[in-house]
């Protein structure tokens, strides 16, 4: 979830949290990991250097003030450039994303340069949907934004997920930057509620994987999928899980 503004370090709060009735198991997890976590989240608030947003930009034949922001709880360049690379080398039908924001522009603007492509983006803000489908517009891109609410994830995964609805099979490239880290370390790992739908060799992307929750969701995604290879690179500002279902 990611505006073109500057943002706030902490991020926006929503109504969905309150359906999440967090046992004392789930507050010491919160704050243990809350305690251990601030150099990630200080890192986090660098985006990447202005040469590297410049040849991202560069790549897509972007205007130089198509990322006037990153940092913060947004994605890095690492993580951009990655997605690029990604949908230029596979060309994918079906990109899903869970988080929009600068990552659905790029995304976008990849699948366009492609002549092929479509993807679709939920996010729990509506405010954002809406701001991310003008940005997107802008320049010339769309893309199918949905605002859903989030749930509780379905056991064994931990905090809310996305009520996503429907989804098609054959998803080519999974991208998720949310929800947040506050509703729970492990919110994140209620992605696996999609990997069903997700193709042979097709890949998973989860951004901040260097943290202490999503290197544990990393984990838990390996023991119940044998059939996805998950890694971390440690690239960027906050690194990524890249996981690729075997074909």
């Amino acid at each position: 979830m990611t505006s073109r503004e500057s943002t706030r370090f902490l991020p926006l709060a929503h109504d969905d949290e309150d359906q999440f009735d967090r046992s004392l198991g789930d507050w010491a997890v919160q704050l243990g990991i809350g305690a251990i976590q601030w150099p990630w989240l200080l890192r986090s608030l660098r985006g990447g250097s202005k040469a590297e947003k410049a040849r991202l930009l560069a790549r897509l034949d972007l205007p130089y003030d198509a990322l006037p922001n990153l940092g913060s709880w947004k994605a890095d360049t690492s993580l951009l450039h990655r997605i690029v690379d990604r949908i230029l080398e596979a060309k994918p039908k079906l990109v899903v994303e869970f988080g929009a924001g600068a990552s659905s522009l790029i995304a976008a603007r990849a699948l366009q340069i492609n002549g092929t492509g479509t993807l679709i983006s939920f996010d729990q803000h509506a405010g954002f949907v809406e701001a991310t489908r003008q940005w997107l517009g802008d320049h010339g891109l769309s893309a199918d934004m949905r605002c859903v609410p989030l749930k509780p994830a379905p056991d064994p995964w931990d905090g809310l997920w996305y009520d996503f609805g429907s989804l098609p099979d054959g998803i080519d490239l999974l991208l998720i930057d949310g929800p947040c880290w506050t509703i729970h370390p492990f919110t994140r790992g209620g992605a696996a509620t999609v990997f069903d739908r997700i193709a042979p060799g097709g890949m998973v992307m989860l951004d901040d994987g260097a943290r202490p929750g999503e290197r544990l969701v990393r984990r838990k995604w390996q023991k119940h999928f044998p059939d996805f290879d998950f890694r971390l690179v440690s690239e960027g500002t906050k690194g990524t899980v890249v996981g690729t279902r075997r074909a």
